[in-house]
């Protein structure tokens, strides 16, 4: 009989012990699979609207697209400090600094509605936003703000939950799991931490699982029709491309740090 108790007490421990390694990751990662898909319709919407509102005023859209713009700042600047810029700069500064403290600048609920309000109005004015970079803070955010269900976070939990939440969402926003897993070793880690990680590779494919079953099986930037046969010359204009475009993303990239 008093074996009894103890197998209870046992099987307790061991459960709250998955639910930590394993259970709140997959439980953000589900999360941010279903914001990054209603996120990207919701940029969808304002993009339409904008289009519609140009092709019957376009005279109108002069003064709206100042206006949204004037708003926009406005907005982040009184209310969403932290919400401004890109979002996967910010992120990998979390990840390379003290976690905890910029986590709790850069990464709150506010700061997470704001990003997602502010670029929504954006989009709505006619400005050029890319949900890439706003869905990978979106998700950083969300799964960073997990470590509360952890009776004792540390240093070590909070990043591996920023990591995954930002991977998690790139996956979600362009159905691309192994593109998150490829962000999250080379993009926003370098450690060999990421690379033995199967629990964050997880949640990246759960997220983009939750974002096929919602989406379909679709391909973001399009597809290319070639036919039966790969034709010899393209084969030619992708490698130019492959170089022109190398080329002139790493002079960029060395001109941006070295002027």
């Amino acid at each position: 009989m008093s074996r009894t108790p103890l197998l209870s007490s046992s099987i307790g421990r061991r459960l709250r012990r998955l639910w930590r390694q394993y259970g709140i990751f997959w439980l953000g990662a589900i999360a941010v699979g279903l914001i990054a898909v209603y996120y990207a319709r919701l940029i969808d919407v304002g993009y339409n609207a904008f289009l519609r509102l140009q092709k019957d005023h376009i005279w109108l859209t002069l003064l709206l697209t100042p206006a949204v713009a004037a708003v926009s700042v406005w907005l982040t600047r009184r209310f969403f400090r932290g919400a401004e810029g890109s979002g996967i700069p910010q992120v990998i500064a979390i990840l390379h600094s003290n976690t905890s403290a910029a986590g709790a600048r850069l990464l709150t609920f506010p700061i997470l509605l704001g990003k997602i309000l502010v670029s929504f109005i954006a989009i709505l004015g006619g400005f050029t936003i890319g949900r890439e970079g706003p869905t990978v803070q979106v998700g950083a955010a969300l799964m960073f703000n997990l470590r509360r269900l952890y009776p004792r976070s540390n240093a070590l939990i909070e990043r591996q939950l920023v990591l995954a939440g930002a991977a998690a969402g790139l996956s979600a926003a362009f159905n691309t799991p192994l593109a998150g897993i490829v962000f999250a070793i080379e993009e926003l880690t370098r450690s060999f931490e990421a690379r033995a990680s199967g629990v964050l590779i997880t949640a990246i494919i759960i997220a983009g699982i939750i974002a096929l079953g919602l989406n379909g099986n679709y391909t973001y930037f399009g597809t290319i029709d070639i036919g039966s046969r790969f034709p010899d010359s393209l084969a030619i204009a992708v490698i130019i491309t492959a170089i022109v475009t190398g080329i002139a993303g790493g002079s960029c990239g060395w001109l941006l740090l070295n002027t």
